[in-house]
């Protein structure tokens, strides 16, 4: 029996980080503290635009697939009381800087910013742009539970200058979606949909999930059939990672109900193929867009960026994460806050930055960092030409291109004369690919989410 490229894949399936940062939080220690967190903001370069990234750790309540940092709250004190300390850490960020520095992009992520009153969320962005100077063009987003919004929300992101909201839409069929703890009629989605639109919030993104329990192929296709029907400008599609290890609530799915790694890979394929001929097009791994979107834009001129929210068109060099957990990408390296909110809480009113770890860069992790960014946006690297931009000794990175050699062995990656190239008809494997050039990778059960 001919053996298939999904074949080849699941063979090499192992567990490897999905690359929003290098190197990655596991590897993140308290040798960044809050001492080093606001040294790193007071020596910000002056005139470079900045990004910001607020969190909201809350939701009305826990959906069983979720992986993010976040709380289920069915009253809204506990999140009053966040507001306040979510205010003062913009203040003290705000005066380490010592100057209104411009804003590109803000970005609302959680759990659930939609959980936010419109009042609330009219005065947290009016204390952004107090603090700093947010551009006429920059990008705010917003990241909505469908079930959450309503239309006296929408009137205030608009009127706040949100451009961009992406809806939690995950699965569209009710048998998927008892199974996964997050029940959604269409009609709440369409009603989302067109109340942004109606408010003049055009920039949709729709997030949708596969390998979850009882997707087929049948069901992956009607998902994609039914949000290409609302034409977002990007639809996401992620592959849920079942971790009941870290994320307890996980335990309540099914595990039966689940597809294997074949069946997961099918439903990508399916997907990929399904949206193509919707219009949309391919953007690294998991991202996919009208050929009019800014991101399709930045694919095809070469300034297309990963972070922390995934793919995108950011190309400050500045992020800067307030709230619990929240991360920031300084020149200098990253930096964590405190993942609970008591903890954050206390530090903050001390007049302390939150942050509990980190990972200061090295001149090689930027070097890493630069090439893992290309392949997760491009799947390839040419090392020779990279090597000599760099001055780098010509075999710097022969341990990554021994590392490859299974790889380019059963066909998922092509070297030739330098150049490293994933095989176009196995695209997860640019995250083994990634993996080769991580200098910290140790491969430890649990810890990551595995390819296919």
């Amino acid at each position: 029996m001919t053996e298939t490229m999904a074949d080849v894949l699941l063979r090499h399936n192992q567990q490897v980080p999905r690359y929003t940062s290098y190197p990655t939080a596991p590897h993140f220690s308290a040798a960044v503290d809050s001492d080093t967190m606001q040294g790193w903001i007071r020596a910000l370069p002056e005139g470079g635009a900045l990004s910001l990234y607020i969190h909201i750790p809350f939701c009305r309540q826990m959906c069983w697939y979720c992986g993010c940092n976040t709380r289920a709250s069915r009253h809204y004190e506990p999140l009053e009381n966040y507001l306040k300390t979510l205010f003062l850490e913009i203040d003290q960020v705000a005066h380490w800087i010592g100057r209104p520095e411009q804003v590109s992009h803000i970005h609302f992520g959680g759990g659930s910013p939609s959980m936010l009153r419109p009042e609330d969320f009219t005065r947290l962005m009016a204390w952004l742009r107090r603090h700093f100077a947010v551009r006429a063009d920059a990008e705010i987003a917003i990241e909505l539970d469908p079930r959450e919004v309503t239309e006296a929300k929408v009137a205030a992101y608009a009127a706040a200058g949100v451009n961009r909201a992406s809806l939690g839409v995950q699965d569209f069929h009710e048998e998927v979606q008892r199974a996964i703890g997050r029940r959604q009629p269409f009609h709440v989605i369409y009603d989302a949909v067109r109340t942004l639109r109606d408010y003049g919030i055009r920039r949709i993104n729709m997030d949708l999930l596969y390998g979850l329990p009882h997707q087929d192929r049948l069901v992956i296709e009607e998902n994609v059939d039914f949000a290409a029907a609302l034409a977002p400008d990007r639809i996401s599609l992620f592959g849920y990672a079942h971790v009941p290890w870290m994320k307890k609530h996980m335990r309540l799915i099914n595990e039966a109900a689940l597809p294997d790694g074949t069946a997961r890979l099918e439903q990508f394929d399916v997907a990929k193929r399904r949206l193509g001929r919707r219009g949309y097009v391919p953007i690294g791994l998991d991202h996919f867009v009208l050929p009019d979107d800014s991101m399709a834009t930045a694919l095809r001129d070469g300034h297309l960026h990963r972070n922390f929210q995934g793919y995108t068109t950011d190309a400050a060099t500045c992020l800067i994460g307030f709230g619990a957990s929240a991360i920031s990408a300084l020149p200098d390296g990253y930096a964590q806050n405190a993942p609970d909110v008591r903890s954050y809480d206390a530090a903050v009113r001390a007049g302390r930055a939150a942050t509990v770890k980190g990972k200061r860069l090295s001149a090689d992790d930027r070097l890493r960092r630069a090439i893992i960014e290309r392949l997760m946006c491009y799947f390839d690297i040419d090392l020779k030409v990279f090597s000599a931009v760099h001055g780098l000794p010509r075999d710097y990175f022969a341990n990554a291109i021994a590392r490859l050699q299974p790889l380019v062995t059963d066909g998922l990656v092509e070297i030739a004369d330098g150049l490293v190239t994933v095989n176009p008809a196995a695209p997860q494997a640019v995250r083994l690919v990634c993996a080769a050039f991580d200098s910290y990778l140790q491969p430890t059960a649990g810890r990551h989410a595995q390819v296919a």
